[in-house]
């Protein structure tokens, strides 16, 4: 592919890392707050944290509930895994701390998070498609998260595709594979 691959991620690069090794590619992570190219050149903005209030707020919310904040580079997590029950609370929640502080919300599976709403998936796609090699190439992305939306949507505007891993609707991919060992068969692994 002459280079033009980039694994997007919602987790950081160093996660990404310890899953396929220090390999030479392109990679975003924290869901498009930390970009490199495969020679490690960074792309975009830092992550930006959150503030101290918005963060004890979460640690408070999450205490009280039962559940689990995460502190990350890019914002704050609330997941709700292991309590499903309180979706609706945990996204209510996050919605308005969110909405108070001018931050944006996306969800991800059984987790909410607090972003600056600069980077996600889809801007990325947009920076990396700006870059050599993949400056005027059909990007692909494959996921299986609602976070891979944008992604998707990205890749179409980009005159390639998104592929959905699994079976959810409304998606923007355009086309569909039913687990991920049918992408392993795909990608030919």
């Amino acid at each position: 592919m002459d280079g033009a691959l980039a694994l997007v991620s919602g987790r950081a690069i160093s996660d990404i890392e310890k899953h396929i090794g220090a390999v030479p590619v392109a990679a975003a992570g924290w869901h498009g707050a930390d970009i490199r190219l495969a020679d490690g050149e960074s792309v975009g903005n830092p992550p930006t944290a959150l503030p101290e209030e918005m963060e004890a707020a979460l640690r408070y919310f999450a205490a009280e509930t039962g559940l689990e904040y995460e502190r990350k580079p890019h914002g704050g997590a609330l997941h709700y895994r292991s309590y499903p029950d309180q979706e609706d609370t945990a996204k209510a929640f996050a919605y308005q701390l969110a909405k108070e502080n001018g931050w944006v919300v996306q969800h991800g599976k059984c987790v909410s998070e607090l972003v600056a709403g600069h980077s996600n998936k889809g801007t990325a796609v947009e920076a990396l498609m700006e870059k050599a090699p993949f400056a005027g190439t059909k990007p692909l992305f494959i996921g299986d998260d609602l976070t891979d939306e944008k992604g998707f949507a990205a890749c179409e505007a980009s005159g390639g595709g998104g592929i959905l891993v699994g079976d959810r609707t409304p998606t923007a991919a355009h086309y569909r594979l039913p687990d991920v060992s049918s992408v392993h068969r795909w990608l030919g692994l």
